[in-house]
């Protein structure tokens, strides 16, 4: 009877892990198409003249809160500044 207590647990976490990897594997086909659509968008922008790797900054400091930022664009400042580039 051990034994099929045993084998039983086996078969359960044989199950759950196989569904675990099956949603983690539908997940990443979902990321993928994320992936494709997004670089679609980037060509259509690129096709109608828009500079994409400034649309790309624009995008990552959205992110950020302002604060953020300032203090970012803050130091930026101050190491151009330093380097005579302002």
């Amino acid at each position: 009877m051990a034994d099929d207590i045993t084998e039983t647990s086996q078969t359960v976490a044989a199950g759950q892990l196989r569904a675990f990897i099956e949603r983690v594997e539908r997940l990443e086909e979902e990321k993928q198409t994320i992936a494709d659509d997004i670089k679609d968008v980037f060509a259509e922008m690129k096709g109608t003249g828009f500079d994409t790797k400034a649309v790309r900054t624009i995008i990552r400091l959205r992110k950020k809160d302002q604060a953020e930022r300032q203090e970012e664009e803050a130091i930026l400042d101050l190491y151009k500044a330093a380097l005579g580039m302002e």
